[in-house]
């Protein structure tokens, strides 16, 4: 038997081998993307690595006429979103201020709201402040669809080294392609620049030109349109909010107890706030015994 033989013979035993380890191969690997349906759902969360968008079926939020304290915050992001969700011209916008104040809550009833007036038409699609730097590649997969897409970043803020602020001026305006037409980005946060007013102040310090260190770090929100600022609310405003979950929810209890119980529990707590209002409407329903429905 000639070498060329003895070695054709040899190949011809691998193939089996190989064979079944394309195979075990082929059934480790991840299945392909399936193209994913946007009318599945009006909401949706972005995940990277791998890319994909998760349907949220039902969107953790209140009714956006149980927001007190926030009626002219309400009315221009309401305003800013419908003009949005017809096709017209709206701004990105930045919800900034202090916390438990109703920021993310406003937008997600906001979104809410003009999906009642407009089905089918726009969806809010939730991005986690690590994942901006992949915001282009979310934004290639929204450009061209004939739904229209509130992007949404809860607590967005940026701390010293952190370049991610860098992706996310280039996405909302400043990179060649800019914007889609069919995204809007909706953001909240504790600071009004999105910055530690230390590492601001920092860069003031430490820097050759001062000046354009600093402008460097504060352009970030000027690429936002709208700017709605938050605050602490007052002892009227705290009581609207309790009551209005009270009526809405039908619990059943005298004033004047209701509001002693309201004042002890914002002192407890050290502040009055929309979400201080909410989480003492939780405990007084479950002290009730009625169910949040």
């Amino acid at each position: 038997m000639s070498q060329s033989t003895s070695t054709s013979g040899a190949d011809q035993a691998l193939v089996p081998l190989l064979t079944r380890i394309a195979e075990a191969l082929e059934r480790l690997a991840p299945p392909p993307d399936r193209p994913l349906d946007f009318g599945a759902a009006d909401a949706f969360v972005w995940h990277p690595d791998p890319d994909r968008l998760e349907a949220v079926p039902v969107v953790n939020r209140v009714d956006i006429m149980l927001l007190q304290g926030i009626e002219r915050q309400r009315e221009i992001l309401l305003d800013n979103t419908r003009r949005f969700a017809a096709g017209l011209p709206a701004n990105n916008a930045l919800l900034w201020g202090a916390r438990g104040t109703g920021k993310s809550s406003l937008v997600k009833a906001a979104h809410a709201a003009i999906c009642l007036e407009r089905p089918g038409e726009l969806a809010l699609v939730e991005i986690h402040r690590e994942d901006i730097p992949t915001l282009p590649r979310l934004l290639t997969r929204l450009k061209g669809e004939a739904r229209r897409f509130i992007l949404f970043c809860d607590d967005l803020s940026f701390d010293h080294d952190d370049a991610h602020y860098k992706s996310l001026k280039a996405v909302l305006d400043g990179g060649i392609e800019g914007r889609p037409d069919n995204v809007v980005f909706y953001a909240t946060s504790n600071r009004r620049h999105l910055m530690p007013r230390d590492m601001i102040e920092n860069e003031r310090s430490t820097a050759i030109n001062p000046a354009e260190a600093v402008e460097e770090k504060v352009s970030l929100s000027d690429r936002f349109g709208l700017w709605l600022g938050f605050h602490n609310c007052d002892q009227d405003t705290y009581f609207a909010m309790i009551e209005g979950y009270v009526r809405h929810f039908g619990l059943e209890i005298p004033e004047d107890r209701l509001r002693a119980e309201a004042v002890e529990w914002s002192v407890t707590r050290g502040s009055r706030s929309g979400r201080v209002a909410w989480q003492f409407i939780q405990d007084l329903a479950g002290r009730l015994g009625k169910p949040l429905r």
